[in-house]
């Protein structure tokens, strides 16, 4: 952003001047002809999206956090003022806004959970940093021993390793009516809770790891009316000290498990801001979600992306860009819910609107700060089809290489991530639309050869150690990382504002798709673990 093109540029206004004409206007008119032609196509857009644009947003959604207890969890005062300052930003740049709300099933606590462990001397344990209720748990006050289930000693161990309550046979032997204690790992969260539950578990207790980067006690759900018993998710700290250090099937300690929490119906709202010129029967959608997790203000996750397509919007009118196709910027809510406001935009739509999307651009967290470049798999040549990652529709292989073409033309190294379907595309994808963005990684690892090939990081640490935290705030965003992933996704999208579908319809690459990285990565987190965006197929793990 704000990145000068040397002489391209120079004599791009000089010939402007002579002509009479506006730079920006020149540059539009002369690359609408051809919009895959060369880099400088996008510099129009590029050179008037500024990292200091982005960071006021992001400051000002941190100030809308702090106003709102701290949070911008949809439905919170922070969510809708947030929602309210990106509607007046957009139509401040001459956009056509519009809100879009929807209803949802809402989960929550009643009262304030509880996990105490009864061994002498034993700290308090706090709800939010060491232990979280399940979204949807089942309610219950249960004091009674803790059993260490199949649980394994992370020393050594890959993260996702443990099969912790993953088979049945894992509880022969348990004791019912104690209290479940198994591991994150390699099966779905439901499917722990229900071989625990039918194990005769009056509580279930899930803890993180142990690995770096997966300690942390983080938000989780479990489908509605699945799970009867109380359900936590727990740092590896409480775990291991409710085990007492046993493994593989054994009582530890006595503890306390309360949940509480109770099911209501609340509205949440899109808002979606529309170019008012370009060809509406071709459209292109950029979006982000607006909202954050209850723990936090959420500026990484996701105030980044969205305050990095509002700059991009707002970008359109400083240039003087007309664009070729209708540019349709969305910042959805209750995505940390399970993608409902992106799920509900797409289930609404008439066919014959739905037809009309050439394709959808994702920017879920870009901002992180020990980052990587990643891009989504388009063509499944990183990450094939199966469990965690789902099939890029035709021509998602072709947005895939526009933006590592992008990152190569700069000399920064990029690499894929895998269309898992949790962040707002998996409904576009689903319903057949060509989807591509960008990521900067979550609480997975940066490897050493990663800080090897991308000159940059720390190994050994998460790409964001605040990831669902309440650190996740304005200084928990890298403006480097920021800076470069905004300014491929201003190229992105100006690439396909100016298209012509129809002389050049979206197609993919006949070869293999791939990025300058030895070391395709899923980034970690972005809520593949975390939170089921699945609902009905149970997918969080």
């Amino acid at each position: 952003m704000n990145r000068r093109h040397g002489a391209l540029t120079v004599l791009a206004a000089t010939t402007a001047l002579v002509l009479g004409l506006a730079p920006a206007a020149l540059a539009s008119s002369r690359t609408a002809a051809d919009p895959d032609r060369a880099l400088d196509q996008s510099a129009p857009l590029r050179d008037v999206v500024s990292a200091d644009d982005v960071r006021t947003h992001l400051q000002e959604f941190q100030k809308l956090a702090d106003e709102g207890n701290g949070t911008r969890f949809t439905g919170s005062t922070g969510f809708n003022r947030s929602a309210d300052y990106v509607l007046a930003k957009a139509r401040a740049a001459g956009l056509e806004v519009r809100l879009q709300p929807f209803a949802f099933q809402f989960n929550g606590d009643e009262t304030a959970p509880v996990v105490a462990n009864k061994a002498p001397g034993s700290p308090s344990y706090r709800n939010f940093f060491d232990f979280v209720s399940f979204f949807f748990s089942g309610n219950g006050d249960v004091t009674a021993p803790v059993y260490a289930v199949d649980t394994i000693d992370p020393t050594g161990t890959q993260p996702g390793t443990s099969t912790s309550g993953c088979e049945e046979s894992d509880f022969n032997g348990f004791p019912a009516g104690s209290i479940a204690l198994v591991q994150r790992g390699t099966c779905d969260f439901v499917v722990k809770a229900s071989n625990a539950q039918k194990a005769g578990a009056k509580a279930v207790i899930i803890y993180n790891e142990g690995q770096p980067g997966r300690t942390a006690a983080i938000g989780a759900q479990v489908p509605p009316n699945t799970i009867k018993v109380p359900l936590i998710f727990a740092s590896y700290g409480v775990g291991d000290a409710l085990s007492s250090g046993v493994r593989n099937g054994a009582t530890g300690t006595t503890a306390r498990v309360k949940v509480d929490r109770v099911t209501t119906t609340k509205i949440s709202t899109n808002v979606i801001a529309e170019t008012p010129t370009g060809d509406a029967d071709n459209v292109i959608v950029v979006g982000a979600h607006l909202d954050s997790v209850n723990a936090g203000p959420g500026i990484n996750d996701n105030g980044s992306g969205s305050a990095g397509i509002l700059a991009i919007a707002e970008g359109y009118k400083r240039a003087g860009i007309t664009p070729r196709n209708k540019v349709r910027f969305m910042w959805y809510g209750a995505e940390e819910l399970g993608l409902l406001g992106s799920r509900h935009y797409v289930t609404n739509l008439p066919a014959a609107e739905r037809s009309k999307i050439k394709l959808m651009l994702n920017f879920d967290m870009i901002g992180s700060p020990n980052y990587a470049r990643f891009v989504y798999d388009g063509d499944n040549s990183a990450f094939p089809v199966g469990p965690g990652a789902a099939k890029g529709p035709a021509g998602s292989a072709q947005i895939e290489q526009v933006f590592h073409d992008y990152f190569r033309s700069k000399d920064l190294k990029s690499s894929e991530t895998p269309f898992t379907g949790r962040s707002d595309y998996g409904p576009f994808v689903d319903a057949g639309i060509p989807a591509g963005g960008l990521f900067t990684g979550a609480e997975g690892l940066m490897t050493a050869t990663e800080v090897a090939e991308y000159d940059n990081g720390v190994a050994g640490e998460a790409y964001d150690a605040c990831y669902h935290q309440a650190c996740d705030n304005i200084d928990n965003v890298n403006m480097q990382a920021l800076d470069e992933m905004t300014d491929a996704a201003a190229h992105a999208t100006y690439v396909y504002t100016q298209r012509n579908f129809v002389k050049k319809p979206l197609v993919d690459p006949a070869g293999k798709v791939s990025g300058t990285s030895a070391t395709p990565s899923g980034g970690g987190g972005l809520h593949a673990h975390d939170h089921n965006h699945e609902l009905d197929e149970a997918l969080a793990r």
